[in-house]
């Protein structure tokens, strides 16, 4: 008895009229992001048609590939009701990882530096997510530590020292900038993470399941459904696809030091909060969070072409957050009335 109320009570948001306003605010929130793409394209660009030139579309989708797969692992965390501050850290350790295990094996065939990437950010999300688990700590708290403790061991590691592309192998090098039916790799291989995570998420168990962690973790447990294993799972997903972009990062850039992936952290967090994955968790899509990082790497070409001080870039994606979480708020809100007054019906 008491399972079955859990079971129906995990997400409260698939009644009808729960449904009808998330699904609403959701497809409104995507709707925007393209809309304000389309804006901004056309406005930049009838002031600078530079903007529209084959190379500058091409700088956009290359950092929006990176900024996509990191955004969809923190999509998986944030739809838990946590949050992954480590993957820019992540990002640079997996980065000066492969890099310096290139340095020695200049034949390492290209997917081979692709799982060793994966293999070492999974290693460092298994750890956020053992301490979140086992540690009882907020999310938060833990993942602002090892973002310092991944950053330190790349700082100990290189030792001030930095890889050029010199020293990487050239079928490395000529994978970052090499096209398959006319689209970067480094593109396609975050379409493939998008929609292999978006399969998952919607039509598999696994993906319902974290979607019940976040709306109540604890119907969820009540449900039978292993919340502690599954956080682990999330946050292991997240290092994994950071340390990927860590790979993708060092094909695209061919440079690689101490300090790559600083700063990542915001922008990633950004793009998942505007693509409509709700902060306290539950709810959201990782084709918004790739919208969420396309426009906020349009807007970053955007200021730059039009010479704009890039303090502007941080306010703009500060505002962008700000404004995203009191939407989340106010639907959750709204949600909430609209359950209990269909409660009160009811009785």
């Amino acid at each position: 008895m008491n399972a079955t109320k859990a079971a129906s009570a995990v997400r409260p948001e698939t009644t009808a009229s729960g449904r009808s306003i998330f699904g609403a605010i959701f497809k409104a929130r995507e709707s925007g992001i393209l809309l304000a793409l389309v804006v901004l394209v056309a406005f930049t660009a009838t002031q600078n048609a530079r903007f529209l030139s084959g190379q500058s579309i091409r700088d956009i989708l290359l950092g929006t590939a990176i900024l996509a797969v990191l955004a969809v692992g923190q999509t998986i965390v944030m739809i838990t009701r946590n949050i992954d501050l480590s993957v820019g850290s992540v990002l640079g350790l997996s980065a000066f990882a492969v890099g310096s295990l290139m340095q020695g094996n200049q034949s390492l065939p290209v997917v081979l530096v692709l799982l060793a990437g994966l293999g070492v950010g999974a290693v460092c999300g298994l750890l956020n997510g053992f301490l979140v688990r086992f540690g009882q700590v907020p999310a938060l708290v833990v993942t602002l530590g090892t973002l310092y403790a991944y950053r330190g061991i790349s700082y100990f590691w290189a030792g001030g020292k930095q890889i050029t592309a010199d020293e990487l192998p050239r079928q490395f090098l000529r994978f970052g900038n090499s096209t398959l039916l006319g689209l970067p790799w480094l593109v396609l291989i975050a379409l493939i993470v998008l929609v292999a995570a978006a399969v998952v998420l919607r039509n598999y168990r696994a993906g319902r399941e974290l979607y019940a962690i976040g709306s109540s973790p604890q119907a969820a447990e009540l449900a039978g459904i292993k919340v502690g294993r599954n956080t682990i799972v999330a946050f292991l997903v997240s290092g994994a696809l950071a340390g990927v972009a860590g790979v993708l990062f060092a094909a695209r850039f061919g440079t690689i030091d101490a300090a790559a992936g600083t700063g990542y952290e915001l922008n990633v967090v950004a793009a998942a909060v505007v693509g409509g994955v709700a902060v306290f968790g539950g709810s959201g899509t990782v084709w918004g969070a790739g919208l969420g990082a396309l426009l906020l790497t349009v807007i970053g070409s955007a200021l730059a072409v039009l010479d704009i001080n890039q303090f502007w870039q941080q306010a703009i994606v500060g505002a962008l957050i700000l404004l995203a979480i009191g939407a989340d708020r106010l639907v959750s809100v709204r949600v909430a009335k609209s359950l209990k007054k269909r409660d009160s019906h009811v009785r």
